[in-house]
């Protein structure tokens, strides 16, 4: 028969361990910048692979449950570029190492994505699919398209919006045609309340490319689609396009990652050799997160001690 304080304590580690088991139960979401897989990086793919470009980062995205990025380029063998001015295309056969590096998600919504036409997307999307990669911001139509991914783990529920919210050069905008989310941070709002309506308990992560190339600040209307969008229940807002870090910030106590740089991609100008990702861990009843930077060295990331 246990003794009195040896009762205490062994009720006390139970209750302890069964708290720490309840702690234990959570889902790790890790986000980055834009991804290039062609100029200067395709040159790097075909002399080191995929598997070199990952390297460094490939313990932490295995470490995770999840790793969504934001791709810059559409995976197609489809040649029929639009008319813009820098147009991007990289090869689908890469994908299996870009799956095996870890990541699991790619984010469409963005300016980029449609560089090969309607066709080129389409592929994009049907490629990713065969490789075991999830799609953001792509559908048959705009509704479809701006519908969240869900990612779920342990009862544990995360709904990730993806959208872009700068103008697309030379796309024609069709409702009713296979496309990337272009809906405004006013209407993802109004999802994210009609979501938040039937799913009152799940998370809500907002993925948005937005903002202005190469400014270190964001600019004031970012900072308004941020409250918009907390406002309306989101938990998390994290941004790409600008190409440089911009500062993280809270509202609400909410994060707001206005711009994670680049991740993998062969720009020079100041501020483009560097990336921020995060790392999302969301628990039961509480979301925490840590961030994690990288110097690009000839489109690596290799991460900063």
């Amino acid at each position: 028969m246990l003794k009195p304080s040896r009762y205490i304590s062994a009720f006390l580690a139970a209750i302890l361990l069964s708290s720490s088991c309840r702690q234990e139960a959570h889902l790790t979401i890790c986000f980055t910048g834009d991804v290039l897989l062609d100029r200067g990086v395709r040159e790097q793919i075909e002399k080191k692979g995929i598997d070199y470009l990952f390297a460094d980062v490939a313990p932490l995205f295995r470490s995770s449950d999840a790793v969504v990025v934001n791709l810059e380029c559409p995976l197609t063998d489809t040649v029929s570029p639009i008319n813009k001015k820098y147009i991007f295309r990289a090869d689908p056969a890469w994908l299996p190492a870009l799956r095996n590096s870890g990541i699991t998600h790619t984010a469409l919504a963005n300016n980029h994505s449609m560089d090969q036409g309607r066709n080129g997307l389409k592929d994009t999307y049907y490629h990713l699919s065969e490789s075991g990669i999830t799609a953001l911001g792509y559908g048959e139509n705009q509704a479809t398209a701006c519908e969240p991914v869900i990612i779920a783990k342990d009862g544990i529920r995360v709904a990730v919006f993806n959208s872009v919210l700068v103008p697309l050069e030379n796309w024609v905008y069709l409702e009713d045609e296979p496309g990337v989310c272009q809906a405004t941070a006013k209407s993802l709002a109004a999802e994210i309340e009609q979501y938040k309506a039937v799913r009152p308990t799940d998370y809500i992560v907002v993925f948005l490319h937005w903002g202005l190339e190469y400014q270190p600040e964001p600019t004031l209307l970012q900072r308004r689609d941020a409250a918009c969008l907390i406002d309306a229940g989101a938990d998390a807002v994290i941004g790409h396009h600008p190409h440089v870090i911009q500062p993280e910030s809270s509202y609400k106590e909410k994060p707001v990652f206005y711009s994670l740089g680049n991740f993998v991609f062969d720009q020079n100008r100041p501020g483009t050799n560097e990336a921020l990702l995060v790392r999302l861990a969301f628990h039961r009843d509480t979301m925490t997160y840590s961030t994690y930077k990288a110097d690009i060295i000839n489109g690596k990331p290799i991460l900063k001690k």
